[in-house]
């Protein structure tokens, strides 16, 4: 079926009003950023003497190192844990077919229907009772049970859909279970794996609300968690405020530019396979 002219048009006047309405803000806080501190510049201004040194200046108040580093422990300790749980599950309940799969299935993904705020409360009274509130652990926890329902049934959808011959002809060679799953069944599920750590990977790089709720420092807490104490203390000087903002946005940035295939792949199988 071809598509016409104004089809075709149409489709890539809509794509352009999309990449405008997603930059056009970016390019905004980026001149602010460059604006005289405590002042505030009118649209897109021009500036004549652009305050690079804005940029120095948050890096510094924010401790960009230290946040950088709480977020990178984070990520360490919360992607790789739900990668190996959400993987073994979803091969027990898409490939292996185990007692109750289907039930279980479908406890996943009443947990995806589960309103976020709805739980805070419950987290915070629990995370106090076990004297884990105000440190990096109390996120760890929290964030690996919260990715599962998705995780699960994300790789339950790529398992569910391996030919079956692949699972026969490893048992008649004498695979056991383990060997099935880590020898033959790992090394074909690398891109949804993969697609998946990234996924996680920029969801606890930019999580907001557990930080705020479950830690106090914040430089335990991770890049986006930590913008809220920045804008308390620079709440005043907008041009300041939008520096820290972009450099705590950047290596989510660079992730994106870097592994964009990779998410683009991701986002395709998830709709594809589910």
């Amino acid at each position: 079926m071809r598509v016409g002219r104004f089809e075709l048009f149409a489709g890539r006047s809509l794509l352009v009003a999309m990449m405008a309405f997603t930059i056009l803000p970016f390019f905004s806080i980026f001149l602010t950023a460059l604006a005289p501190s405590n002042t505030l510049p009118r649209g897109f201004a021009y500036l004549k003497d652009p305050q690079w040194g804005n940029f120095l200046e948050a890096f510094k108040q924010a401790h960009m190192p230290e946040l950088i580093t709480s977020s990178t422990f984070l990520v360490l300790a919360i992607v790789p844990a739900a990668l190996i749980i959400s993987t073994l599950a979803g091969f027990g309940i898409g490939l292996l077919r185990i007692s109750g799969a289907n039930k279980l299935l479908l406890l996943f993904i009443f947990g995806m229907t589960i309103p976020f705020p709805g739980i805070i409360i419950p987290i915070y009274i629990l995370e106090r009772a076990v004297h884990l509130y105000n440190t990096r652990f109390a996120l760890v926890l929290p964030l690996i049970a919260l990715y599962m329902p998705f995780a699960v049934f994300w790789m339950r959808a790529h398992f569910v859909n391996m030919p079956g011959e692949i699972t026969d002809a490893a048992r008649v060679d004498g695979a056991t279970t383990w060997a099935l799953f880590w020898q033959i069944h790992v090394p074909l599920a690398r891109a949804p794996i993969t697609s998946l750590g990234i996924l996680m990977s920029i969801w606890t790089w930019n999580h907001l609300l557990l930080a705020l709720v479950l830690v106090e420092d914040p430089l335990k807490r991770t890049m986006a968690g930590a913008l809220g104490a920045f804008q308390g203390h620079y709440a005043n000087n907008v041009p300041l405020l939008c520096a820290g903002t972009l450099l705590i946005l950047l290596p989510t940035l660079i992730l994106f530019v870097l592994f964009q295939r990779q998410i683009i792949t991701a986002l395709l199988q998830g709709a594809v396979k589910g």
